[in-house]
């Protein structure tokens, strides 16, 4: 359906007014965490927004990021003891613009203390449906893992096949290989050939990643050992990234090096890491988060291609 500007309107508040319905019922405590950090996003294929501040230097570094989610923050307060929380604000994307992207957009990102990915599943899976049904659907679920849905799907095993295998799997989409590595050609399946496949009405969610593409999630030690985290897709679309969240600050000062690495051999600028963050990262407690794209559900439960459709006013027109 398509929704002029005061639908638009009313259908973010309907949703909001829902999200602060479920955390409440939950007693999930909403919190509000800066926008503008002295550190930035280290991940090689996020890129942030940087300002420059002009006031005194004792207010520190004059460079400032904005953020591109709420995350790091967020974990300093769950290291504070604030207990479960969520935060449902503005985050920053740069190079992000397009039919399906906005620079500027909305996330949802919450934290539960003591679970683990699992149970924080069956917890997002209870928030999209019942975002559904205030517009009158409903969706089936499918839950799978990393793993098994290649080999179902596809007949390969994403953890030991030649990397030939996977690149064949997407010969018909000419991509040129210069400077992919493995985990490119994973995710480049998913996105070609799984992801644009998923049913209209099904929540689909995929579970327990290469230890590669572990990001900021718990590894499970094994053979092979699997990164502790989850993505969830409405239709074709995906809504939702979570962890079981890494807590050791040492290994988590390693992935930001390893990632600024990334950068550099990429020909992109090194990110200053979030020392406020690895300074408390140990006293966090275990826990599982998630970072839910309010546009990406409204898209969807609008059944738009088009993230204009859902905004007020989109980058072009602001």
């Amino acid at each position: 359906m398509t929704l002029h500007l005061s639908g638009r309107l009313h259908l973010r508040a309907r949703l909001y007014s829902l999200i602060r319905a479920y955390f409440a019922e939950r007693f999930v405590l909403e919190v509000e965490t800066p926008m503008l950090s002295a550190a930035g996003n280290t991940d090689p294929n996020i890129e942030s927004f940087s300002a420059t501040f002009s006031g005194h230097v004792d207010a520190g570094p004059r460079e400032r990021w904005l953020r591109t989610s709420p995350e790091y923050p967020l974990k300093r307060l769950l290291a504070a003891g604030v207990g479960d929380c969520y935060e449902l604000g503005r985050v920053f994307r740069n190079g992000e613009a397009g039919g399906r992207h906005n620079p500027e957009f909305t996330m949802l990102e919450w934290y539960r203390v003591g679970w683990d990915h699992h149970q924080l599943m069956e917890e997002t899976i209870g928030l999209v449906e019942e975002a559904l049904a205030m517009v009158g659907r409903r969706a089936e679920v499918w839950v799978e893992g990393y793993r098994q849905l290649f080999i179902d799907e596809l007949g390969i095993d994403p953890m030991h096949a030649p990397i030939e295998d996977l690149r064949a799997n997407l010969h018909e989409y000419n991509i040129e290989p210069g400077g992919l590595t493995r985990d490119d050609w994973l995710d480049l399946i998913i996105t070609h050939k799984l992801q644009p496949a998923f049913p209209r009405d099904r929540i689909t969610i995929i579970h327990d990643y290469p230890a590669s593409q572990c990001a900021l999630a718990k590894v499970r030690p094994g053979d092979p050992p699997m990164a502790e985290r989850f993505e969830v897709y409405l239709g074709r679309y995906e809504l939702a990234n979570g962890y079981h969240e890494l807590n050791d600050a040492t290994e988590q000062r390693r992935r930001f090096e390893r990632d600024n690495e990334t950068r550099r051999a990429r020909g992109q600028r090194a990110i200053p890491m979030d020392e406020s963050l690895l300074e408390v990262l140990d006293a966090m407690p275990d826990c599982a988060g998630v970072a839910l794209g309010i546009e990406r559900l409204l898209m969807c439960l609008v059944g738009t291609d088009a993230i204009a459709d859902v905004l007020t006013f989109p980058f072009g027109e602001a």
